[in-house]
């Protein structure tokens, strides 16, 4: 689809992956994380499918900068409010296509944020209202080392000869999504890469979507903390949070207080799992397929 701005004026492709009936009213949006793309949700979007039981539309975008879709020419719009203002615009096209009745969402991580903020702000233009909201590792206070450290591989895109050899190196960076068989992890690796005209392959974003990301300061980040807390007391849409038990960017004791104030989450933990859970194997997905389809 043709997205406008953030630039008065500009367009841009905003790329989605779509899965199931292209005329559902029932429509799950799965958002992937910061240097993630929209295949990301492949296996979620086929279970979801397969235990549907009517027609059911899963959308599955690469925000900006990613996958399919067009980079930024300004690399500082590469930040949340860009990714919610351009969803709203992909709610609706899709709207337009065929009208929505049921929305729900799904976000890991960065995903995560924008779908708070779209649930969250009051008198955005949603078609619907958000139904259920499942947050996958993400929470209004985040761990600053764990931002550090993520800030160190943000933009390094890189050059492989090989997909097994990308494969390698993004699992030396992902340890946190904890194990997965070398077919899984490789279903998981190919959509990441971008074969380059002389041969060899790189990574599949924007290097420049790191560069906002690395300018944020402790103090933005403890600012930002109150009112991400402020947005998320506003939700009301039922909500399940995800976190992978030895998550270094969503503590314990940050998930535990978001099950007590706001939506009042439900939260599920899987152990030998940090940041984040991939949602691939049956143990992960099959909770967020009955708690979408309830």
């Amino acid at each position: 689809m043709v997205c406008q701005g953030p630039a008065q004026g500009a367009s841009r492709r905003l790329s989605y992956w779509q899965w199931g009936a292209p005329d559902a009213a029932r429509v799950v949006l799965c958002v992937h994380g910061l240097t993630r793309q929209g295949r990301d949700f492949d296996v979620l979007a086929q279970a979801l499918l397969a235990a549907a039981d009517g027609p059911l539309r899963v959308i599955c975008p690469d925000m900006a900068g990613r996958g399919a879709s067009d980079r930024l020419p300004d690399p500082q719009h590469y930040q949340v409010p860009t990714y919610v203002a351009d969803t709203l615009q992909l709610l609706a096209h899709l709207h337009r296509e065929s009208p929505l009745t049921v929305l729900d969402w799904v976000g890991t991580s960065m995903g995560g944020l924008i779908g708070m903020l779209l649930c969250g702000t009051p008198d955005l233009p949603l078609p619907v209202p958000v139904r259920r909201l499942v947050i996958n590792d993400i929470g209004p206070t985040m761990d600053w080392q764990a931002l550090q450290r993520i800030g160190t591989y943000v933009g390094q895109v890189g050059r492989f000869e090989t997909e097994e050899q990308a494969a390698q190196v993004l699992g030396q960076l992902s340890v946190g999504f904890g194990p997965h068989t070398p077919e899984q992890w490789m279903a998981l690796s190919r959509p990441m890469l971008r074969a380059l005209p002389e041969g060899g392959f790189t990574l599949h974003y924007d290097p420049a979507i790191g560069l906002p990301f690395r300018a944020v300061t402790e103090e933005d980040a403890r600012k930002g903390e109150g009112a991400l807390w402020q947005v998320w007391d506003r939700i009301s849409a039922q909500t399940l949070l995800l976190r992978g038990a030895q998550s270094d960017l969503l503590s314990s004791a940050t998930a535990q207080a978001m099950t007590q104030r706001g939506p009042r989450a439900r939260l599920l933990e899987f152990s030998g799992v940090g940041h984040a859970p991939t949602l691939v194997s049956p143990q992960q997905h099959d909770p967020v397929v009955a708690f979408l389809l309830a």
